[in-house]
């Protein structure tokens, strides 16, 4: 690993810029995916050569996703080698022509920024379209072959190479790189599920309902709570559901209760109607469970809608009733992935919002790069909904 100044800021480790070629002074280095079961790799990359658009980002801190986890474990298809990571923040080094953030600035060296975990070409069909995030040349962070070219293609590095066609925003230096870290993937996806439920149902006074109590659910708690909903959240976990009451919720559930039991989803929820609540109209399904996505579709209220995000990976059917989704007026809609725009509220969201609820908690060990492997293996047990992966000394992240 290179050695850094504990005093570390993006001018410690300046890159010289000939055209568009970046030579570091030492080289990046980037933890290599070969396979389930194996290792990562550590694999030296000396130089870049920047296209038109490109930014070169120092990593300050990068957390990990549950995708990152499955995708090690073999849960999801995945090309290697890979470079995994798509959840970071981190400092400009090295700027090609034509750098843009996504509200049109001109992007330099020494910003702190965050980036989209896609990158679109902008002029396809789908682009035209508004759904940039699928796009029909899409590539992800984290997600994408190993290739000459483009080595630095994920968080699990010292450096970046942030390509044209990837929404970038400018984030203050006083907010944590913890509570930034996620809005690359958990914040700005929860932006655009609130997003796609608001669309039809107005958050303010509604009663939503979140199943899973993960990085994303506590975040959606959060943020529908500030847009004055009542939010009741449901997970089988017991540390998180008392989580999901410091992010604001009203109630909590537990889905593996048994039916007649008040702690149970649909008696927590007919409880709140007994008090005066609304009827829940908004559910937003985070966890991926079957019994989570037929849990959200049976206890929708009348003209509601159901926001399915956390079904990413191949899974048992849930049976529907199209009798009863005709007669209750239920809209069910997907959300994966996010806009530019969405990364860009996502990061005005938690400028202010960290203050009020405790997303700096939400990360727990920071492991320095090279112990890449344990600290995936800590994100598949912890209980802390993400760990954090840095190549500064622990004492310099913001």
């Amino acid at each position: 690993m290179p050695e850094h100044d504990p005093g570390f800021r993006h001018a410690t480790i300046p890159a010289l810029t000939l055209g568009r070629e970046v030579v570091l002074p030492r080289a990046a280095e980037a933890m290599v995916w070969s396979g389930v079961g194996l290792p990562l790799d550590a694999v030296a990359v000396p130089g870049v050569l920047l296209g038109r658009g490109d930014v070169l980002v120092e990593v300050e801190l990068t957390t990990v996703c549950g995708s990152d986890v499955h995708t090690a474990l073999g849960h999801r298809p995945a090309d290697r080698p890979l470079v995994l990571g798509h959840e970071q923040v981190g400092h400009i080094v090295a700027v090609a022509e034509q750098s843009y953030a996504s509200n049109g600035m001109p992007l330099r060296v020494g910003q702190r920024v965050v980036w989209s975990v896609t990158v679109s070409c902008g002029t396809c069909q789908r682009c035209r379209r508004g759904v940039p995030q699928k796009c029909l040349q899409l590539a992800k962070y984290g997600h994408e072959r190993m290739r000459r070219g483009w080595e630095l293609s994920g968080g699990f590095a010292t450096h970046v190479q942030v390509r044209a066609g990837t929404a970038v925003v400018v984030v203050d230096e006083q907010v944590p790189a913890t509570v930034l870290a996620p809005a690359s993937c958990a914040t700005a996806t929860v932006v655009a599920a609130l997003g796609a439920a608001s669309a039809l149902v107005p958050l303010a006074g509604a009663t939503v309902l979140v199943t899973g109590a993960g990085m994303l659910g506590l975040t959606a708690c959060a943020m529908a709570t500030d847009a004055g909903a009542l939010v009741v959240v449901s997970d089988p976990d017991a540390a998180r559901r008392q989580l999901a009451l410091a992010f604001g919720a009203a109630a909590v559930a537990d889905p593996g209760a048994p039916t007649e039991s008040p702690t149970g989803v649909a008696s927590v929820l007919t409880a709140l109607l007994q008090a005066g609540a609304a009827e829940p109209t908004v559910a937003l399904e985070l966890s991926g469970a079957r019994s989570a996505v037929q849990c959200v579709l049976d206890l929708i209220g009348v003209g509601g809608v159901v926001v399915l995000v956390g079904s990413v990976s191949p899974g048992e059917a849930v049976p529907l009733d199209p009798e009863s989704i005709v007669r209750r007026l239920v809209t069910v809609r997907g959300v994966h992935n996010y806009t530019p725009d969405d990364l860009a509220q996502a990061v005005t969201y938690l400028s202010g919002a960290w203050h009020r609820h405790p997303f700096s908690a939400l990360v727990g060990a920071i492991f320095d790069l090279s112990q890449a492997d344990a600290a995936l293996l800590k994100a598949a047990t912890a209980c802390h909904p993400r760990v954090g992966l840095s190549p500064q000394p622990p004492a310099t992240l913001g």
